[in-house]
């Protein structure tokens, strides 16, 4: 069965470092995710708040390097958990098991401000053609008949 989930949002609070008993990393964020469509009514786009849980040395990379309000692409699947809460009732948990996030926008330089491009080499140069190819003349081609044609 296909189990995949591929999300981008961004982080609606700083990732908290913990531990299971067995010593195993773990942390679980919510991550801010837009949908594609925006309300008739107001024009306003409907965000969706989506529970992440991350083991071991992805939830270790997520708490070091991710803050609140990044964007941040996540890969995982869908996990649903049951528990029973303090007053006896039956409670379902949806949450998307990272198996890898990834940083979704540019890198900020020292300073606080975004950087202007996407990429730290310049973009490179545009060169000019070829002169062969930039003065061809239509008088260079010898005209074929449509019966000659193999379409």
């Amino acid at each position: 069965m296909l189990n995949s989930v591929v999300l981008m949002g961004r982080l609606t609070a700083d990732p908290e470092a913990r531990t299971t008993a067995s010593n195993l990393s773990v942390t679980t964020f919510t991550l801010a995710v837009e949908r594609n469509y925006a309300n008739k009514q107001n024009g306003e786009r409907t965000t969706d708040f989506i529970d992440i849980v991350a083991w071991r040395s992805t939830a270790d990379f997520v708490v070091r390097y991710f803050k609140k309000g990044q964007l941040v692409a996540v890969q995982g699947s869908l996990q649903v958990r049951s528990y029973e809460d303090k007053d006896g009732n039956k409670r379902r948990v949806y949450e998307v098991q990272a198996d890898q996030v990834f940083f979704a926008e540019p890198k900020r330089s020292s300073g606080d401000s975004a950087p202007s491009r996407y990429y730290d080499n310049p973009p490179p140069e545009k060169t000019e053609e070829p002169a062969a190819f930039s003065n061809g003349d239509a008088g260079d081609f010898t005209p074929i008949p449509d019966d000659d044609l193999p379409f």
